[in-house]
């Protein structure tokens, strides 16, 4: 008895010594659940003794939070999201520079922040998503134009992410605003939001309301329309405006103040690598590491007709914007 009682005892004290032997990193994301899990799991395997605490956000909401935090940050890196809530950041003061990975150092200087506050990661495009069945139904084909969107068929089926709330809902209206013009992106944001069945708070969110058949037509980035959409076999199609469309630089930093830097720099420069940014292939984003692995099929930059996004002027402006859409449409 006495020697059995020994051995449980030798077995919890191992086990106590593991779990004080591994460190803990806080994380904010704006990954999907699904997908931060990927990157998060391939981590911890290769680094074992650091384990990650995450918190899902969308990119407005993880920017409120941050603000909301300042001066006693709750997490040390932030994980994807559009670069101008990134560059809002900065300007707030709420990031930390790192310039000494080797992955930001080599990066070209339009995918990263020039001194450091913030680094791309991926990019993507906004596109379309229609559930296909709905389509055959109608005779109808999928949009290709924004103006597809005021059709009479597609009234109350059209979901879309809250621009205050989602990194994907504001950068549609930033990319209306660049391609029609300040006033006439805001105008035609009002004339969908008369015929939109509602909004989302994730950018995500409408594509699996889409393959489930609750609604028409949803906007999001195209690697999420593949990704919950078509990968999954839903009956989902993606199509792109012809008039062009908005894209991200999907970015990383490390969040000023935050309890754990030095894990935060580990997991920054594993994200920076090929062998991370090959993992993207699981979701269908473009990786801006160039040795990094490609989906089969994968939709890049040179397939779209992108329109002339500034994402510093998206920032600046941001706030300005979305309270004008907001007196707009109501919402």
């Amino acid at each position: 008895m006495r020697t059995k009682l020994l051995l449980i005892g030798a077995l919890l004290l191992c086990l106590a010594a593991g779990t004080v032997g591994q460190q803990v990193l806080h994380m904010y994301t704006a990954f999907d659940v699904d997908e931060a899990r990927i990157y998060i799991e391939a981590f911890q395997q290769k680094y074992p003794n650091i384990r990650v605490e995450f918190v899902r956000l969308s990119a407005g909401e993880l920017l409120a939070r941050l603000r909301a935090e300042a001066g006693r940050p709750q997490a040390s890196i932030w994980l994807a999201g559009p670069s101008d809530t990134f560059i809002l950041a900065k300007a707030d003061g709420l990031l930390a520079p790192y310039t000494e990975s080797l992955g930001w150092q080599f990066l070209p200087r339009h995918f990263k922040d020039p001194d450091g506050y913030w680094v791309g990661i991926y990019t993507g495009f906004i596109g379309f998503a229609s559930n296909t069945e709905f389509l055959a139904a109608h005779g109808l084909e999928p949009p290709t134009s924004w103006y597809d969107l005021l059709k009479p068929e597609f009234a109350g089926k059209i979901s879309m992410a809250f621009p205050y709330t989602s990194g994907t809902g504001y950068t549609r209206l930033a990319t209306l605003v660049f391609l029609l013009g300040e006033e006439e992106g805001l105008e035609f944001e009002r004339k969908v939001s008369e015929v939109v069945s509602h909004y989302t708070k994730a950018g995500s969110a409408p594509v699996t309301e889409v393959g489930l058949g609750e609604v028409a037509v949803g906007i999001a980035f195209s690697h999420d329309v593949t990704a919950k959409g078509i990968a999954k076999g839903y009956p989902v199609a993606l199509s792109f405006p012809k008039e062009g469309t908005g894209y991200e630089i999907g970015g990383m930093a490390l969040i000023r103040g935050g309890p754990e830097p030095e894990l935060a720099k580990i997991f920054y420069d594993w994200m920076l690598s090929a062998e991370a940014q090959s993992l993207f292939q699981r979701w269908h984003r473009v990786p801006l590491n160039p040795e990094a692995e490609l989906a089969p099929g994968l939709v890049t930059a040179d397939q779209v007709k992108l329109v002339n996004y500034d994402a510093l002027w998206a920032a600046q402006n941001r706030d300005r914007l979305i309270a004008d859409w907001q007196m707009l449409t109501g919402f």
